[in-house]
Order: C-alpha cells, then structure tokens, then sequence
C-alpha cells in the first residue's frame, strides 16, 4: 500500500495530528509524512513518550485522536504516558498508533530487536490495546476494515495499534534534505581513534556511529577490545558510560553519543554534571537528523548541545567544526578534567557498504569486560 492514501484515510478518520520518532520499517511512511500534500501537523519528537503526551494535547485542544507513529523499541518509552494518562481508566484519550514491527519472529534482524520482536503484539495486549498486524498482502478491503475497527475503538476514548511488517509500504518519493555539514562521521570517528590512547574506554550510542566505529576500529587497531557498542537503548549510552566512570576511576571514559540519542534522554545531561565524574568524557555527534533510520530530521535542529551541556554544569563545552580541532581531543582528554562535552556537527551521508560487528552481542560484551578486567590488573 501506499502511505500516502493511509494518510489520506486518517483524515477522513478526523485526525488533524501526526507525531512519533522515524523508524527504518516505516521508512516509506516516514517518507510519505514529510512530502504528503494534505492539511495533516506533523511533528517528530524526542521519544515516543513525548509524542504521546502530545497527542494528548491534541486531544484536550480539538476532541480529536492524533496518530502516534514509532519503532517497537519505543513502546517502552510510551508506557507510561500510554497507561497512566491516556488509558480509559484514567483520562480515556484515543490515540491511533502506527508501529513498525524490528525482530519480527522468523525474520532476521540485529540482536536488539530480538526480544522486543517477540513480545510486541504480547506488549499491546498487556495495555489492553487491541491491533491488527498489516504486511505488504494486506489488501485495500482489508485496510479499510482494520481502520472502521480503529474507528470504532478511537470513539470510545480507546487506543488501537496498527503493527506493520517490514515492507508493507510501497516507496514514495523520497524525503531529501542537506544539513550544510561538511565533515563525514565515519572520518571524524577515525580521526577520534588514533587521537585518543587505545586503553581509553569508549561507549557508543546505537544505530551507525556504533558501526562506523567498529570498522573503523578493526581497520586501525586490528580490534574493538576497547569500545563497547551500546546496539539498542537509544538514548542510554551516556548513563552507560557514567556507571562505568564511576567504578573505574583509574580510567578514562568516552561516550561517543548522536544528537537525536542525546535528544531523546536529554536529562541525562545535568545527572552527570551533577555527578561532576572527573574522568568523563563526552562527544555528540551531530547530524541534526535520525540518519540510521532513514535521515528524517529530528525535529529539534537548532539544538546547541555544547550551550545546553554547559547550562548543565558541564565543566568545559565546545563545538568542535574542523578535522583539526576534532585530532586535538586525544590531548585534551589528558589534560581536561571531566565532565567536558564536545559537539561535531557532521554531513548526512554514509557508505552503502557500512557493515555490521560479526560478533553477538553477547560477545562484544564479555570481550569489553575481559578488557576492563585486563587494564585494572595491569
């Protein structure tokens, strides 16, 4: 099917808002939204919980549902707001959600979307939402079915999940967009390795940073002993890190983080200016968009995340927008007492051929703590 005659349908179901975070299964819908021609506001937000706290809104202002679109990995972060706010228990708001369905059982995927695969359609009904799950054979007469019952349930102040199987959609034109960024993350992850000492202990977040990061690695070092991949969580990584410099004070930590992870958890931030850990270290990689799901802007371009840092209680913030200054984090990070937290600002693009660590998780993680373990008998 076509996303933009589902877009078609949902305003002729009165829903006047669409919001979410972009993900790669919705890809072709993500692509839809932003070129769709139709009166439908759209927003992209920093979680899923805050897209549905703004259908929410929605709701209050115009008595009418919004469509709340994501990945299954946000349903997480919708739970609460789902259970606690719009629930029909609670406030009773009916809010259609759209989800693109990663590890979808008998479907290969990457380690992280494994068990949430399994146990999303279990997640909707612990909710006590129903849904209809939708694939590329879903026929028109079937779609307008699944939306009368959404219709229905939306009118009793219920929500409803339309669960959708990699490539349900058709593509459509593609959303295009530049940054006006010049420098390409995967040479700037490079140039942070061979500047920084390899017994520095490196967190990075999801998505391609963690790839590039791994290639880059093997390429220069022979290995990755050294990096732990945060594969899934997104948002999480620099918690991650801190737990870690808080136990290894003997270390120094670098988290290699994106804008739309930093985004989606920003009060992350002043937890660990709070906690004020002398051996942090901090990079946002910034590409002002969620490039590793499909490049749609995040919604929240204009972030200075180096001035949010430093209204955080950073103790050093800057914006780092040449290779040169990018080589000099190595030195600085021998000379710098932490937290400090540099901003790259980077391009939009990305090889092709980028591969993926040919290690399970599992293993990338027992071969990070063998690390931890080996440096601290040292």
């Amino acid at each position: 099917m076509r996303a933009s005659e589902l877009l078609e349908n949902l305003e002729k179901m009165g829903i006047q808002t669409i919001t979410g975070v972009p993900d790669s299964t919705l890809k072709q819908f993500c692509d839809g939204v932003q070129t769709y021609q139709g009166n439908l506001r759209h927003y992209v937000t920093a979680n899923e919980g805050a897209a549905v706290g703004l259908a929410i809104g929605a709701y209050l202002a115009t008595a009418r549902p919004s469509c709340v679109y994501m990945q299954n990995s946000g349903i997480g972060n919708a739970v609460n707001p789902l259970a606690s706010l719009a629930n029909r228990d609670v406030y009773g708001v009916p809010i259609l959600f759209i989800v693109g369905w990663r590890g979808e059982p008998g479907v290969k995927d990457e380690p992280q979307h494994v068990f949430q695969g399994k146990i999303t359609c279990e997640l909707f009904e612990t909710l006590s939402v129903p849904y209809r799950v939708i694939d590329q054979n879903t026929s028109d007469e079937e779609m307008d079915e699944i939306l009368t019952e959404a219709q229905k349930t939306l009118k009793q102040g219920d929500q409803f999940a339309v669960i959708v199987k990699k490539g349900t959609f058709e593509k459509e034109e593609p959303f295009g967009w530049e940054n006006g960024n010049t420098m390409l993350r995967e040479e700037v992850l490079g140039h942070i390795l061979r500047g920084v000492s390899q017994d520095t202990v490196i967190v990075s977040t999801t998505g391609k940073i963690s790839r590039e990061l791994y290639e880059q690695s093997e390429k220069i070092y022979g290995n990755h002993d050294n990096i732990f991949m945060t594969v899934g969580g997104m948002g999480h990584a620099s918690m991650i890190a801190l737990g870690i410099a808080n136990n290894r004070q003997d270390k120094k930590i670098l988290c290699i983080d994106g804008d739309g992870a930093a985004l989606m958890h920003m009060g992350a931030l002043p937890f660990i200016a709070a906690q004020a850990p002398e051996n942090f270290y901090h990079v946002v990689i910034n590409n002002q968009a969620h490039e590793s799901v499909g490049a749609m802007p995040t919604g929240c371009q204009g972030t200075d995340f180096a001035q949010v840092a430093a209204a955080s209680g950073y103790r050093e913030t800057s914006r780092l927008e040449k290779m040169e200054e990018v080589d000099q984090i190595g030195s600085r990070i021998k000379e710098k007492t932490g937290p400090v937290l540099w901003e790259i600002p980077v391009a939009l693009d990305s090889r092709a051929d980028l591969g993926r660590p040919k290690e399970s998780a599992r293993e990338n993680k027992e071969g990070f703590m063998e690390f931890i373990k080996d440096s601290e008998e040292k």
